[in-house]
């Protein structure tokens, strides 16, 4: 693309589009991303209304994608976390801008917040990039 052309090549998403764009995939990638690593349950309790098979299914296809990295430890129980790759740090970091363009257009969210958003303890949390 030219810089100063008015065409926008959108060639580069063809290969990440239609993982992204599933339902989830965008809110997922920023749960794992506020977090150095997470266990599936965790990301269900943050996630209302998913269900584990489709949970399970977008953890599969972010990791296959390179997104997200998943680790498994050999013990009892089995423990399972996932990590953000260097190419998942960059997309969630590309979508924030999107997440602050939401809360800042839903003047509801506070109301209708179920608390996820603020129940992790501060020095926990990422803030946002300004």
């Amino acid at each position: 693309m030219e810089p100063h052309s008015d065409h926008l090549c959108l060639c580069p998403l063809e290969g990440i589009i239609n993982i992204i764009a599933r339902k989830w995939a965008v809110l997922v990638i920023s749960i794992i991303g506020h977090r150095e690593k997470i266990r599936f349950n965790e990301i269900m309790e943050r996630l209302d209304g998913i269900s584990p098979r489709t949970l399970s299914d977008i953890l599969k296809d972010l990791r296959q994608a390179n997104l997200i990295h998943r680790e498994s430890f050999s013990e009892i129980p089995p423990r399972v976390e996932y990590s953000l790759t260097e190419d998942g740090k960059k997309l969630c970091e590309a979508v924030q801008p999107l997440i602050r363009w939401a809360l800042e257009r839903d003047a509801t969210h506070s109301e209708r917040c179920r608390g996820n958003c603020h129940d992790e303890p501060v020095s926990r949390k990422r803030k946002l990039p300004e």
